[in-house]
């Protein structure tokens, strides 16, 4: 097993400051990635989150991403939009509807997500590319970056940063900073079968 936050602490000899484009699945989850990689790098955050039902569902996960980025007053830090399409989204997804939660559905949604995120960097030229969904203890880190080290084949313009946000102290880091700014937190993953 890789230790990914090994891999991560190594940004800190990076020399000037890459362009990173970060996906983020919600506000709760970017508060710590957010504070400790913005010192590193110019930060543009992708929400491409078609998982999330229902769009008023989306729409609170959002706010509260920008209410975060507000409290941050950085305007260093860009945020892009992808189009929200859940019914498109969710056809290859349903196949694995009666899968547990944490199985191949979510696996796939994973890698449906860090696809979009590669993509968008290579065209716009970004330097790297990650996620913050290995902030959560409900996902699974090592498959998170094992879709990274694939897509960085298919998508070699861009680099994979390799993370696991929750360790060194980073969750707690984050469930300290998500209760002091009171922003809100979800009780699922994202899609129909997580909110069932």
């Amino acid at each position: 097993m890789n230790n990914y936050q090994k891999h991560l602490q190594q940004i800190a000899s990076l020399k000037g400051r890459p362009q990173l484009l970060i996906h983020i699945c919600c506000g709760v989850c970017s508060v710590y990635p957010l504070q400790y990689l913005r010192r590193y790098f110019d930060v543009t955050v992708f929400f491409s989150n078609s998982n999330i039902y229902p769009y008023e569902e989306y729409e609170k996960r959002l706010g509260a991403l920008k209410q975060y980025l507000t409290y941050l007053n950085d305007d260093s830090i860009r945020l892009i939009e992808d189009r929200y399409d859940n019914v498109s989204y969710m056809k290859d997804l349903s196949v694995f509807k009666e899968e547990p939660e944490g199985g191949k559905r979510c696996k796939l949604c994973y890698e449906k997500r860090m696809e979009k995120v590669f993509a968008y960097a290579e065209k716009h030229n970004y330097d790297y590319c990650t996620t913050v969904m290995s902030i959560s203890n409900r996902k699974n880190a090592n498959w998170i970056n094992e879709i990274g080290e694939k897509l960085q084949k298919k998508y070699p313009g861009t680099t994979y940063l390799y993370a696991d946000f929750k360790k060194g102290d980073g969750i707690t880091e984050n469930d300290r900073l998500n209760k002091e700014l009171q922003l809100y937190h979800q009780d699922y993953c994202g899609c129909i079968y997580s909110m069932r």
